[in-house]
């Protein structure tokens, strides 16, 4: 009975190191951008699948939901803060709708699994993303307002290097697969 204890100890311990480090991961990928208008291009889409796929649901959505109560608290973790305000107010800027869908893309990116063809892997992948775009736009339309050309704004910009990253996750999938087996 004390050996289940100490390992089940043991597995909580791990799972909240994880937990940490892949919101301090998140964050400094938040910060590795490409300048667009109006949201810039990170690498936190990639980071947030990466998660998915390499710790599963439980831990990839505490991961998120840490970094998000991070940024929420002020900590300058989100992609152009402190430049454009911390905090709640920054959190519920026009970014606010595609930090919500990180948490969706995570647990639906954990959905990949090493028997799956890479093709499969890779529509997975998409729908998961997807979610991050569906979320940011409607929280983008109730902001701007929808007769602005939300589409152009907020998503087509962004396609190509999407589609790049989920490329390089679906090529790593399976790899990556394998750090669930440490937790």
């Amino acid at each position: 009975m004390e050996l289940i204890k100490q390992n089940s100890l043991s597995q909580i311990i791990k799972s909240l190191i994880i937990i940490f480090f892949g919101s301090i991961i998140l964050a400094i990928s938040a910060k590795i951008k490409i300048p667009f208008y109006p949201v810039p291009m990170t690498m936190q889409t990639f980071v947030v699948l990466l998660l998915g796929i390499s710790f599963g649901y439980k831990i990839a959505v505490s991961t998120v939901g840490l970094y998000l109560i991070e940024g929420i608290a002020g900590i300058p973790v989100f992609s152009n803060s402190p430049e454009r305000g911390v905090g709640l107010i920054y959190f519920t800027g026009p970014t606010m709708g595609y930090l919500v869908g990180f948490i969706s893309a995570c647990f639906f990116a954990s959905f990949v699994k090493t028997k799956d063809s890479y093709f499969l892997i890779f529509l997975k992948l998409v729908l998961s993303v997807s979610t991050i775009y569906i979320l940011g736009i409607i929280w983008l339309g109730i902001l701007i307002g929808w007769e602005k050309p939300i589409l152009q704004l907020g998503v087509t910009p962004f396609l190509l290097a999407e589609i790049t990253k989920i490329s390089l996750l679906t090529v790593l999938a399976k790899k990556l697969l394998r750090l669930r087996e440490f937790i």
